[in-house]
């Protein structure tokens, strides 16, 4: 019987949540909300009932091995796809999509990142079940759009055909971060909903898509069919990874094809990208600024504080901050720079790798 499969991508290195996120442990390894649970160990936790724990698969790189080993123990190290080198979503799919279809050709595949966060979690489990059912068995591939609060010009954006009595959707068009006058519109017709970045398809239907839109990385992949599964898989995978080139799944493959449907996600999500996006879903006192940690605030509203308990921070005159202490990095910036965060980096990187 054709059974559920869930893959994670946790490959990322969160440069957006520079410093507390390092290269050595990035944000989807840190328990950013307070829960007690790394944000994968969460996004883990919110396929449970989809699925069963031997079918979730976790795509990383090689160094974070450990990290996911000890933070899901659960897993075998044949769900733990380790890549040798970042070649975006596109191979992170075609990956898992391939060996999977070894074990289960006719199973339905879950992509999820793994550093999202879910509210309302009994409807996104409603709205991912009727994606599953629809793809089971069919050519669809799915998508989950989640319906705007904002005219965010952060996320991309889906335009679907409304259908009042269809609960899965054609999609039309893909639109990647709109300017705001064009986000506004977007959000102001009705018929766009945010990218969320999870898919919903049959094995079968994903792989004759790679076939069809990313024919040489549908080849590299497809030769691996003897070894995965065995001991000679992540040599073969470290050999498939250096021809494969570096392309989203979104521009790849859901950009071109023809059977490209929509389920409307009526849950509460963000996806974690940056600081203002956890401000923003924060609780925060009467001056909208988020404490974690000890501060004292003059004249400030809007920030994000944050720094070890041990350490006071007092700021004055702030509105719209991030002051921030992560072991041996203070960062303070305007909270909505995350444009400015891979200069942050890169600039660090010439301080020493230890502040990066």
């Amino acid at each position: 019987m054709a059974q559920n499969y869930v893959v994670i991508m946790a490959g990322g290195i969160g440069s957006r949540f520079w410093p507390y996120s390092r290269a050595e442990k990035p944000k989807q390894f840190l328990d950013v909300l307070g829960t007690g649970r790394s944000l994968l160990q969460m996004t883990f936790d919110r396929f449970l009932n989809v699925s069963q724990s031997e079918n979730i698969y976790v795509v990383t790189n090689k160094r974070y091995y450990d990290l996911v080993k000890s933070q899901l123990p659960e897993l075998s190290d044949d769900q733990i796809l380790l890549e040798p080198i970042g070649r975006n979503t596109s191979a992170a799919v075609a990956y898992p999509a391939f060996k999977i279809k070894q074990k289960d050709p006719d199973g339905v595949m879950i992509v999820a990142p793994s550093d999202h966060v879910v509210f309302k979690e009994n409807i996104f489990e409603d709205n991912l079940k009727t994606a599953i059912k629809s793809a089971k068995g069919s050519e669809k591939l799915i998508t989950l759009g989640i319906v705007p609060t904002r005219p965010e010009t952060g996320y991309g954006y889906i335009q679907y055909h409304s259908s009042p009595l269809k609960k899965v959707k054609k999609v039309k068009t893909f639109t990647e971060k709109p300017e705001l006058e064009l986000a506004k519109k977007f959000v102001d017709s009705g018929d766009f909903v945010w990218n969320a970045g999870i898919f919903i398809w049959s094995i079968d239907a994903i792989t004759k898509a790679f076939h069809k839109h990313l024919k040489d990385m549908a080849v590299i992949f497809e030769e691996g069919e003897e070894v995965y599964f065995t001991e000679k898989e992540q040599a073969f995978i470290d050999n498939a990874y250096s021809q494969c080139k570096s392309i989203s799944i979104d521009y790849g493959i859901m950009e071109k094809a023809s059977d490209v449907y929509m389920v409307k996600g009526k849950f509460d999500w963000s996806d974690l990208g940056s600081w203002d996006s956890l401000h923003e879903i924060k609780e925060k006192d009467d001056n909208q600024n988020f404490i974690d940690g000890n501060a004292l605030l003059y004249d400030t509203k809007n920030s994000y504080i944050k720094g070890p308990n041990d350490t006071l921070i007092v700021a004055q005159g702030l509105d719209g901050y991030l002051v921030t202490q992560s072991d041996n990095v203070i960062l303070i910036c305007k909270k909505d720079a995350e444009k400015k965060f891979r200069d942050f980096l890169n600039d660090a990187k010439s301080k020493g790798e230890e502040f990066t």
